[in-house]
């Protein structure tokens, strides 16, 4: 294949399939059907590109069989790799083509990571070098592709620098296989976009990288549900590595595994402190991050079965800091004059009236961006009756007050600046440590995060240290500002392949520090009359409250949640 002559559509396919691990029908583009995406029809013409919809690639005829090769390679890197039929109505245009293209390295990152011969295939179809003078959107677009595709290729351009140094170090430290990760470097590279002022033509875009397809794969323009798509189904057939994180699609809204089996979304590893050695010990826990299984499961309801008197969500405050572009006016002093004031000064003077001194302007508090997880312990104790005879569990409890809060976080959010996540997390030994992210940073409380926080169930133990640290890994995608874990939990970290009670304890008191110093704060509310000996020693003095009476724990949550996002 390397000769260049031609290769039948029919080797193509073997070829696809060979990658893939399953049929791959490999098509010319001019046989595409009705149901494939297609380009508008007042849009002007654009150089061709392959189509790529569920099994199906469709290619332009023409070209050698390098390229082609390269196409193919391309389309089976998504449909290993990537969740299609994205809902794409909360994107801009540019969005979507930034999206796209970070989403088109990270596939093909993994895909050369599983078959390393299939980079020179990448590189042997590189596009020419665009003129260093050209800074529309397609050259840039163009030149990152071959700094991420190159690791040796130098570019003087610092949007393009800055894509490659945001793009390795995601990949050194979430991952390749986390898609949230990677959206949110194309949302800040979006932006950087847009403030430079580059200008973009959706009429007239065409994915630069001539191997790569025009990404109607990956998005849903419509107002309907997204239909089950065979690639998903690839991607959970087990002949590939581990699926990425998103795996259930942004907003978690995907069916239900079959047959009530909880679905795995990844594995990550952590170090654990030995605290009799004094140092950590390197890939000694991993944690494995699971969709719950809430097939024929009812949502949580938000209110108390108790009293059946619904709880009124709480009003959180806003995190502030000194800011000078945010400027008080009217003020007795400061460090500059306010001219408006000054100019009523002026016109009271000549009517003789008596003027108001307040002449000055200073810096105020701006809001300041705030990100809190909630992480809930998911151990088997959770499941317990409450105390004097209720029926409601702990976990019932915890259910409710996520709720709340994720109401309460919703109803206060202003401009998209306040973000909540709830997650939760059990373990069952060092080997596994379940992860479950129930609602994403920026996500609305809707109906498929509210059935899958009351799907959860309480199992097995608290490894506390290891889902602290990739709850930490979560918030370091955040945007700066104020990033906090708040911590629910009903006793002391255990688990049963640990046999010194201080031996978990010392463990999450070392991920709280490391936390400490990614700039992550960790506080945590016990439901344990007991807890002081323990939290103290893994929180510190003043980041830790105890809920004697586990009913009281919606109205605690809010606000230590409020005050980690307050707090300077």
């Amino acid at each position: 294949m390397s000769d260049g002559h031609a290769l039948t559509f029919e080797a193509l396919g073997l070829l696809a399939r060979g990658l893939a691990g399953v049929d791959v029908e490999v098509l010319p583009l001019t046989k595409l059907p009705a149901r494939a995406p297609a380009a508008s029809p007042d849009a002007a013409p654009r150089p061709a590109r392959a189509v790529l919809a569920a099994k199906r690639l469709l290619l332009p005829e023409g070209g050698d069989a390098r390229l082609r090769r390269a196409m193919v390679a391309h389309a089976v890197a998504h449909l290993r790799h990537s969740v299609p039929a994205r809902p794409a109505r909360a994107l801009k245009p540019m969005g979507i083509a930034v999206v796209s293209a970070i989403e088109d390295a990270r596939v093909e990152h993994l895909l050369c990571r599983d078959f390393p011969g299939v980079h020179g295939w990448f590189t042997e179809a590189l596009a020419p070098v665009p003129d260093a003078s050209d800074l529309g959107f397609a050259a840039l677009i163009a030149r990152m592709d071959r700094l991420l595709m190159l690791p040796a290729w130098q570019d003087d351009n610092h949007w393009v620098n800055k894509a490659r140094r945001l793009f390795d170090e995601t990949a050194a430290t979430a991952g390749l296989e986390d898609y949230d990760a990677f959206r949110a470097i194309a949302s800040i590279l979006a932006n950087d976009l847009g403030q430079m002022r580059v200008r973009f033509d959706p009429q007239h875009y065409a994915v630069p990288a001539p191997w790569r397809d025009d990404n109607s794969y990956l998005w849903d323009f419509g107002e309907a549900e997204t239909p089950p798509d065979d690639a998903i189904a690839l991607q959970q057939s087990g002949a590939r590595p581990p699926p990425p994180a998103d795996a259930t699609g942004d907003d978690h809204g995907g069916p239900p595994p079959e047959g009530g089996a909880e679905l795995e979304l990844g594995r990550y590893s952590y170090p654990e402190w030995d605290r009799k050695q004094e140092r950590l010990r390197p890939d000694w826990c991993t944690v494995i991050e699971k969709l719950p299984a809430w097939q024929g499961l009812s949502p949580m309801r938000e209110q108390s079965a108790a009293s059946n008197e619904r709880l009124t969500p709480l009003a959180l405050p806003r995190a502030r800091h000194l800011d000078r572009t945010h400027r008080l006016r009217r003020q007795w002093e400061g460090d500059d004059v306010d001219l408006n004031a000054a100019i009523e000064v002026l016109v009271d003077r000549r009517l003789r009236l008596r003027p108001d001194p307040r002449l000055f302007m200073r810096p105020g508090k701006a809001p300041r961006a705030t990100s809190v997880l909630v992480l809930l312990d998911l151990s088997e104790s959770v499941n317990d009756a409450g105390q004097g005879g209720q029926a409601r569990s702990l976990l019932d409890i915890e259910k409710q007050a996520a709720l709340l809060l994720a109401a309460s976080s919703n109803s206060n959010a202003r401009q998209g600046a306040d973000r909540l996540a709830i997650h939760g997390f059990s373990s069952n030994t060092r080997d596994e440590v379940y992860y479950y992210r129930l609602l994403e940073f920026g996500k609305p409380l809707e109906a498929p995060s509210r059935a899958m926080i009351g799907a959860v169930r309480g199992r097995y133990s608290t490894r506390m240290g290891a889902a602290l640290r990739h709850a930490t890994a979560h918030l370091r995608a955040e945007p700066a500002g104020q990033r906090a874990i708040l911590l629910v939990t009903d006793g002391a970290p255990s688990d049963i392949d640990v046999h010194d009670a201080q031996y978990l304890i010392e463990d999450a008191r070392a991920a709280v520090a490391e936390a400490r110093e990614a700039g992550v704060r960790t506080a945590c509310i016990a439901v344990d009359g007991a807890a002081d000996a323990y939290v103290r020693r893994i929180f510190g003095w003043r980041n830790y409250c105890i809920a004697d009476d586990a009913r009281s724990l919606p109205v605690r949550l809010a606000r230590m949640s409020a005050r980690l996002a307050a707090a300077n």
